[in-house]
């Protein structure tokens, strides 16, 4: 069985549709979403009506919640530090923006969501099975792994969140990160996604039109957008 996993598509239907390409070409059995499906990019009605019409099962991320719970990002914001809280505002703007081109209707479709999805011999959830906001760093060491994902019970487990893809195997445990679909953070503009072959898990990078997407988001009206754009060229994340 072949499983991919598509996470944080943020929104951004030109790379989506690219990797949707993609997948016609590695053929998986399944596909699953990571979750932070819409907020961040110019077309999230677009893309969740996209990912609904395929019929994906997946996962609940933080943003979703954001969405159709807006108390979750103060409440994080609330236990972050201070000099984050620029950055939170920023967010919520957007997140208000984003609410409203969604709707009522695929609010609550988010708000379905699970926060976790086991089809043997994965287990994916968007950040860690704790919570939806936080989730071990690209470096974290095999201790602080082997303690988050374990008890998923599955030999291979699978987040997103962090929009930087690795792979690391010890202890009889694989875990995976997809990377993101929408603002990769690790220098490479490309959009992320992971294939799962049995329990071999492999990384595809899909190159898609990035001056298509910089003119939708320099159209659509979302609150600095300008912001998300300079992320998407330069394939890293910077403070607003």
């Amino acid at each position: 069985m072949r499983i991919a996993i598509v996470s944080d598509i943020h929104g951004n239907l030109t790379a989506l549709e690219a990797v949707l390409t993609d997948l016609r070409q590695t053929s998986p059995d399944l596909v699953f979403h990571g979750g932070d499906l819409a907020d961040g990019g110019a077309r999230p009605a677009q893309v969740v009506d996209r990912i609904r019409d395929l019929g994906w099962q997946g996962v609940v991320g933080n943003t979703d919640e954001m969405l159709f719970r807006p108390d979750s990002l103060s409440e994080f914001a609330a236990q972050s530090a201070r000099e984050l809280h620029p950055l939170f505002a920023v967010i919520e703007e957007m997140g208000a923006a984003t609410r409203a081109a969604l709707g009522v209707e695929r609010l609550a479709w988010l708000r379905g969501l699970p926060r976790l999805q086991i089809h043997a011999p994965m287990a994916l959830v968007h950040a860690s099975p704790e919570s939806l906001w936080r989730a071990p760093a690209q470096g974290a060491g095999d201790a602080e792994l082997e303690s988050i994902f374990r008890p998923l019970g599955q030999p291979v487990a699978v987040y997103g969140h962090i929009h930087c893809n690795y792979i690391r195997k010890f202890a009889g445990l694989t875990v995976a990160n997809a990377g993101s679909v929408s603002l990769s953070y690790d220098g490479d503009r490309r959009a992320s996604y992971l294939l799962l072959d049995g329990s071999e898990p492999s990384i595809r990078r899909v190159e898609y039109d990035l001056g298509r997407e910089l003119e939708a988001l320099s159209g659509c009206g979302l609150p600095h957008a300008h912001w998300v754009a300079g992320n998407l060229e330069r394939g890293h994340f910077q403070m607003p």
